[in-house]
């Protein structure tokens, strides 16, 4: 089953080497695992990293971008074999939230800045509200979701995530085990319908 794997992260490198390790790590293991990447277009940073990596190991790669955001984190080019890079422009970040939701059978967080986070917590929110039932998983390289997870224990324990409406994430400390979470929940859960039909739309 060949799911479309929706990766958050920063246009950035940040401080820790890890990250950019775990980037290029996970890009290459959704091409190995014959997957396909779904991500914000850039060619900077984490971005940048994840979709090249996914790219030059042969896995098709969609990014999807608005017209205001193309000089500034660029535009990833080139082919993987038979798989072009697939870049979609779109007007607004409504717009390229929306279809890479649409398109994603998974997310995934890496670490990144507050677009990251923006685009992480939607999905927690959508799934808390039982919009959608993909997984999301943050991948806590070198604790960095730490914080995160500290603060939803806390809106938790001050009653604010009420019994009902838990928050569903899957947390891995090791990038090599992202796929493997996302398969096994696929498995035991089923692949979401996309709601739009996007072979009809235009690219």
């Amino acid at each position: 089953m060949t799911l479309n794997i929706c990766v958050y992260c920063g246009s950035g490198d940040g401080k820790d080497p890890r990250y950019s390790a775990a980037a290029e790590t996970l890009g290459r293991h959704i091409a190995t695992s014959g997957h396909h990447l779904v991500y914000g277009g850039g060619n900077m940073g984490l971005m940048g990293t994840v979709a090249r990596a996914a790219r030059d190991g042969g896995a098709h790669v969609t990014g999807i971008i608005p017209h205001f955001l193309v000089k500034k984190e660029k535009i990833l080019e080139g082919t993987s074999g038979k798989n072009p890079v697939e870049i979609i422009l779109v007007d607004d970040m409504h717009q390229r939230k929306m279809q890479m939701f649409e398109r994603a059978d998974a997310f995934v967080a890496l670490p990144g800045g507050v677009g990251t986070l923006e685009e992480l917590v939607e999905q927690m929110t959508w799934a808390q509200l039982g919009r959608h039932n993909k997984p999301i998983v943050m991948v806590d390289i070198a604790g960095f979701w730490r914080p995160m997870m500290d603060l939803l224990a806390h809106m938790r324990m001050e009653g604010f995530i009420r019994d009902g409406l838990e928050v569903r994430t899957l947390t891995a400390e090791k990038t090599e085990d992202v796929i493997p979470m996302i398969e096994s929940w696929v498995t035991r859960h089923g692949k979401s319908k996309p709601s739009v039909d996007w072979s009809q739309k235009l690219m």
